[in-house]
């Protein structure tokens, strides 16, 4: 058998839980999990714990999926496809993300 090179040993020591720049740190808890939704019911972020989020449009149930972070109150997300946008936390039940505002719903 051939021992792993650096880089290769490197690839498989990276948890997959950390994708998409985080470190142990970025990937703790935040106060933010939980469903985000616009006053007109159309967009729906659900955040999960995991930092995964799944977003609904209008009946389009999981229309986006991907990866967050969280870094104080601002948050970035990217989808499975590649697409990055970002938001901020304005207070803990009100985010602002891509010209939406978004109300914590309990």
């Amino acid at each position: 058998m051939r021992p792993l090179t650096f880089a290769a040993a490197m690839l498989v020591a990276i948890p997959p839980a950390l994708a998409f720049g985080q470190t142990a740190m970025t990937a703790a808890p935040h106060p933010y999990v939980g469903l985000w939704v616009t006053d007109d019911g159309h967009v729906r972020h659900e955040l999960l714990p995991n930092n995964r989020y799944d977003e609904a449009r209008g009946r389009r149930e999981s229309a986006y999926r991907g990866r967050y972070e969280v870094t104080g109150t601002r948050i970035e997300y990217r989808d499975d496809t590649g697409f990055t946008a970002d938001g901020d936390f304005v207070d803990e039940n009100t985010l602002h993300h891509a010209g939406m505002i978004l109300r914590r719903q309990r």
